[in-house]
């Protein structure tokens, strides 16, 4: 492959664009690999897709590998699919619906379990015919309210997706593992650092949930791991420690106090220590009631609800609603709680919560036969010693505290810390969730119909191209690694006749020898300006036939490292040679 400078299609940019917020966003457009068309929504333009092209590649074979069938469906689905799954509703804004002339509802596919499930009931009935494992690899679309970081958070974007389908919950157990191993497969050969962590299912459902992320700063989801063991999650999944649970009867008796002007934790925490009650109180003493709402899926209405934690964390609102979804959570507003006069700003207390119906959900840290200082639902009073399993009892815990540095994992009792990074897998356990849902069965050898079981797998593909860039680039622009590169060399004639006569010549003779190689035979441009646009591309081998041709010698620049070597020319092709073999 023989690619000139002089007839790419491709302008670098000197500046940054005006919207850029992350590395990649900020470097794809000044290399010239993407350009934006609308918020979200960007094309491909030589180079970057190339790259795009070989990561999808690797992706492939690695799905190849482990058996699984690539298919291939359409981006436009009729609602009544979606319907019947109940997502029409599920999804919310996040669908992109359309109506043909005719009227009938369409809407361009997010995700395509409803076309797998359906496809394998058309075409196999019988328990002979599985395990099956289908992907493929497509567009798909979200209508993001807030797309941001160029490609890495985008309305259009090309995932691969894969399903499993098996008799039984071991065989979902094997393609699930089969998939773990192939993601590892494919991030390694792709260069991409990543962790395997915990994650929830959301509007998945199914069980087990594994996320690969790509840590880096800019990155949008935030995970923990553990200092001492093995342990990771993201924010929504993790568990970390909490206090033994107490027996309620040891408690003392419950009280009401006076505390006038007290609606924060703060002159709370300030009041209980002018009353003589023989302790120091903190904040970590108090239960915080945070009043919010929830809408379900197809419904119009939001119902209040309360969610308890202790008083010194606030509460995550994405983690509560990584683990609500399909529902919606939001704050509640003045006129949510104008609905309910009972509930009190700033002196709202769990013990009337289910008197008045209304849902009160308590993070884990708030333990059964704790005792705490929370409202008593009568302006400017407290109770102290309210006491969880006694006077007032959570329909239900979920994790719903701010993750901080330093809590302690659940699993050794190490010390958690905090990451950020790039969601660029997911495999979950799905389960029977489409399967009883479209009446997927195989007849077994019984001629009694067993209900499939699935598994479901994505990969951002056009988000890998967006973290390779996050996690290699430098200062002077991209290095990507020689897998995804989109060329093996980048050959930079100096400028002299002599010069570019030579390099023609050593680019013929890369192309023959089965490198990949980006020549820059422009004329007119400056020197330096060849080698800020070679650095700005980030191809892994820079080769520049300059000075040292009059002794027989190229230069060659190892992008990634930035070591520099004299090499003969007549040595040059065979030395790169092996090394692009080697990588």
């Amino acid at each position: 492959m023989l690619l000139r400078m002089s007839t790419l299609f491709l302008r670098t940019l000197r500046e940054d664009p005006a919207d850029a917020e992350v590395p990649s966003h900020r470097l794809l457009v000044r290399a010239g690999y993407v350009r934006r068309v609308a918020p979200g929504i960007y094309s491909w333009l030589p180079l970057g897709y190339r790259v795009f092209r070989n990561v999808e590649r690797i992706v492939r074979e690695e799905m190849e590998r482990i058996g699984a069938q690539e298919v291939h469906f359409p981006a436009l689905i009729p609602r009544e699919i979606y319907e019947q799954s109940k997502r029409w509703d599920d999804y919310g804004d996040t669908l992109f619906r359309l109506k043909d002339r005719k009227g009938a509802d369409y809407l361009l596919g997010p995700t395509h379990e409803e076309l797998f499930t359906l496809l394998v009931k058309g075409e196999y009935s019988s328990y002979k015919d599985y395990p099956l494992a289908l992907f493929q690899i497509q567009t798909k679309y979200r209508d993001e309210a807030r797309p941001r970081a160029g490609i890495l958070r985008g309305r259009e974007f090309v995932m691969k997706d894969s399903y499993s389908f098996d008799l039984d919950d071991e065989g979902l157990a094997a393609s699930y593992a089969a998939h773990r191993v192939a993601y590892q497969k494919t991030f390694d050969r792709l260069g991409l650092d990543y962790r395997i962590v915990f994650a929830v299912s959301g509007a998945m459902g199914g069980s087990a949930s594994e996320e690969f992320l790509a840590p880096t700063e800019s990155g949008e989801d935030t995970f923990v791991q553990c200092e001492n063991c093995d342990y990771a999650a993201n924010t929504e999944a993790v568990e970390i420690a909490v206090p033994e649970p107490r027996e309620a009867v040891d408690q003392p008796d419950s009280a009401v106090l006076d505390t006038p002007d007290t609606p924060t934790i703060a002159t709370l925490v300030d009041r209980l220590n002018t009353l003589g009650l023989g302790r120091e109180f903190t904040a970590a003493d108090t239960l915080k009631n945070v009043v919010l709402k929830t809408q379900a899926p197809g419904q119009t209405e939001w119902k209040l609800l309360v969610v308890g934690v202790p008083g010194d964390r606030e509460v995550d609102l994405k983690r509560l609603q990584g683990q609500l979804e399909p529902t919606q959570v939001a704050q509640a507003e003045p006129a949510d709680l104008a609905s309910e006069p009972r509930l009190v700003k700033g002196y709202i207390g769990p013990q009337i919560l289910k008197e008045i119906g209304v849902t009160y959900l308590v993070d884990p840290l708030v333990v059964p036969g704790s005792a705490w200082v929370t409202g008593a639902n009568v302006e400017n009073k407290h109770a102290i010693a309210v006491v969880r399993g006694r006077d007032f009892e959570p329909d239900r815990e979920v994790g719903a505290v701010e993750i901080r540095d330093g809590d302690l994992c659940a699993r050794c009792g190490g010390h958690l810390s905090i990451a950020r990074g790039i969601e660029i897998g997911h495999i979950f356990q799905l389960g029977r969730k489409f399967a009883d849902t479209f009446g997927l069965d195989a007849l077994g050898p019984d001629s009694k119909p067993i209900r499939i079981t699935m598994g479901s797998y994505g990969i951002g593909v056009s988000r890998a191209v967006a973290a390779l860039a996050e996690q290699h680039h430098d200062e002077l622009g991209l290095v990507w690694p020689a897998a995804v590169a989109p060329a093996d060399v980048h050959l930079v004639a100096a400028g002299k006749e002599d010069q570019l006569a030579a390099a023609e010549t050593l680019a013929a003779a890369f192309a023959a020898a089965g490198v990949r190689v980006l020549l820059d035979d422009r004329t007119g441009v400056s020197v330096g300006v060849k080698f800020k646009d070679a650095e700005l591309i980030g191809v892994p081998l820079i080769v520049v036939v300059g000075r040292g041709l009059v002794d027989g010698l190229v230069e060659v620049r190892d992008r990634a490292t930035g070591e520099r070597s004299d090499v003969a020319l007549s040595a040059v092709v065979a030395q790169v040679s092996a090394s692009v073999g080697n990588s």
